[in-house]
């Protein structure tokens, strides 16, 4: 089975938020329908979710709100300083060059199969990000979302005034080029081989405008995620798992969905690795359980509720058959 790229869920933060004002509610279900989670319960957690996913929510969006340009709504409104300790990292340079060479280097702990470049041609600095699954149906929006979020880390460096010499988008060029280039504020080229901005080639040495940001180390970023971005089948459904039990719902159809695949792939692919979804699942419900017995005052009963059993007594059952101990001893201490 081939690698499934992952990237973390730090890229829509807001989002949900931002959608439900901009196409309302209905819109916000039937793309969240699309990844197979509820991407707003996952707010603020560092979970990983498959490219396709991401590709399915905005586009679900787009189309059940009608709205052929929502990647140029959402460009403005992206901004890399909502990406964790990823994002604060990579502001956290002293120059607009060294931002860049971070984002770089750091890459591996924010996604997989994604590519991340700056090439300096002449007087001109072009800085390149390349989406693992761009040219799927829908790309045209991540395109958009991407530029916006390339911008953000540029206009964190130059002037408040300062516009791109130009836009490269790898995407077909539109009936209408109008709207990108009044959202981008600058020309914009289609059917480029990466979404790049160009800019001069001496603003790389430009100093960071904003001396606020704590110091972030990429072994700090590194502690966020060890091992970096999950690249193994295993792993990418457990944290397609993992994500689904922070919202109460964990589905094997809304996992393989999220994955872009088949539920009977899915199910080969973990019996080759010596389990099953079932398993993992369980495992992952016990360990969120645990956590919130040890950690929060919330009841039982809510606890049960949270991980998605139908009843209290049917989540004291499952605890005690793992434990040893029921989620009330367990909680005393007994």
């Amino acid at each position: 089975m081939a690698e499934i790229p992952v990237i973390s869920n730090h890229i829509l933060h807001g989002m949900p938020a931002f959608l439900r004002q901009v196409i309302g509610d209905r819109a916000l279900r039937q793309a969240n329908r699309a990844v197979g989670f509820d991407l707003e319960l996952t707010e603020g957690r560092n979970c990983f979710i498959p490219h396709a996913a991401v590709i399915g929510f905005l586009n679900g969006a787009a189309r059940a709100a009608g709205e052929p340009y929502l990647g140029l709504l959402l460009a403005p409104v992206m901004d890399a300083a909502n990406y964790g300790s990823f994002g604060h990292y990579v502001l956290g340079a002293d120059t607009l060059g060294n931002s860049i060479a971070r984002a770089t280097a750091a890459l591996c702990y924010h996604s997989t199969d994604d590519r991340m470049s700056v090439a300096v041609v002449g007087d001109e600095a072009r800085f390149s990000y390349v989406f693992a699954l761009a040219g799927r149906a829908g790309y045209d929006i991540v395109a958009c979302a991407a530029a916006g979020v390339l911008m953000s880390v540029l206009r964190a460096y130059l002037p408040i005034d300062w516009r791109p010499q130009r836009i490269e988008l790898d995407i077909d060029k539109p009936r209408q080029t109008g709207p990108f280039e009044d959202v981008f504020q600058c020309p914009v080229i289609f059917n480029a081989p990466a979404v790049t901005i160009v800019m001069e080639r001496h603003q790389l040495s430009t100093a960071q405008r904003r001396a606020s940001w704590s110091t972030i180390t990429i072994e700090d970023v590194a502690r966020d995620r060890q091992g970096g971005a999950p690249r193994d089948v295993l792993d990418v459904v457990v944290e397609q798992i993992r994500a689904q039990v922070l919202t109460g719902s964990v589905t094997i159809d809304s996992a393989a969905q999220s994955m872009d695949i088949s539920v009977r792939t899915l199910q080969r692919a973990l019996n080759r690795a010596g389990t099953d979804f079932r398993s993992l699942a369980n495992a992952a419900r016990l360990q969120r359980a645990i956590e919130l017995l040890r950690h929060t005052r919330g009841s039982v009963t809510r606890v049960s509720a949270e991980m998605g059993y139908s009843s209290p007594a049917n989540f004291a059952r499952a605890f005690r058959r793992a434990t040893g101990r029921g989620p009330r001893e367990f909680r005393a201490g007994i």
